[in-house]
């Protein structure tokens, strides 16, 4: 980073190798605001960048000039605005990273290890989807509703999906005001305990939270995972791309529904520190 100082906001992407998935994000938020945010990439055991990934790039007319993998340690006393993990095993080894003013936990599937056509285009292209939800929500004053635009590069892919799950359960998960709106909120987070949604949510009975996570669980759309005394809950990373779309345009069309949501989040006292869930 430069020492000059700058008025734009940074946010810095991180994933294990910072070969695919960071170095997309890293590309795509430089190309959809980069007058705003200045950005960076970085993994915690980093590799060469994957030719595919580059070639993603290039294909749909994003510039990859500056790229390169760097080692997280390179940032190590930063402070960033904003530092956005991109798989799990990143957020477990940065979760506490020092320098971060807010962190979210994105979990994108390797596309190195994808069976589906079109691997590197479809992580692209739901990245490109989560970034335009993140500008709607923090690109607040950009000129000409800049954030609100979206690169469809989904229209050019074709997705061969190994999850099945029947649309008439989808939906009806959708009919519940609690089931909705966390979905919702973990899609914008990335993970969400119960003690999250409870304070979100301004629900006093836990067992009614926990009941409807419950549901969404058995319905394949939600998965938990277990550390210490707290079980966090993210969206399925395995859903077919048609159910993350109507997830993900849901949020982004109406963030007004979940807006009062987001600030009971923001100022939550007693909140899970990260240091309790920190490996």
């Amino acid at each position: 980073m430069s020492n000059q100082i700058s008025s734009k906001r940074s946010v810095l992407f991180l994933c294990t190798g910072n070969s695919a998935r960071s170095q997309m994000a890293e590309a795509l938020l430089r190309h959809k605001a980069g007058d705003l945010f200045d950005t960076y990439s970085a993994g915690t055991s980093p590799e060469l960048i994957d030719p595919r990934t580059l070639n993603a790039l290039k294909k749909f007319g994003l510039t990859i000039d500056n790229l390169k993998s760097k080692n997280v340690d390179e940032f190590s006393g930063q402070e960033f605005d904003f530092v956005i993990t991109l798989c799990d095993k990143a957020n477990q080894e940065c979760r506490n990273f020092s320098g971060a003013k807010a962190q979210l936990a994105w979990d994108f599937p390797d596309p190195k290890e994808r069976c589906c056509n079109n691997p590197f285009a479809t992580t692209l292209s739901e990245l490109n989807n989560r970034l335009s939800m993140f500008l709607l929500l923090e690109g607040k004053d950009q000129p000409n509703g800049k954030a609100a635009s979206s690169l469809r590069i989904d229209k050019q892919i074709s997705e061969l999906d190994n999850l099945t799950i029947d649309p008439i359960s989808f939906y009806k998960c959708l009919t519940d005001d609690i089931r909705l709106k966390t979905l919702m909120l973990t899609n914008y987070h990335g993970e969400l305990c119960v003690c999250e949604l409870m304070e979100a949510l301004q629900e006093d009975s836990q067992p009614k939270v926990s009941r409807n996570l419950a549901v969404l669980k058995r319905a394949g759309i939600i998965t938990d995972r277990k550390h210490g005394q707290w079980v966090f809950y993210k969206i399925n990373p395995d859903l077919p791309i048609w159910i993350k779309k109507v997830i993900s345009e849901t949020t982004e069309n109406n963030l007004t529904l979940i807006a009062n949501n987001l600030n009971n989040l923001a100022n939550m006292h007693n909140r899970p520190s990260k240091t309790d869930f920190c490996r």
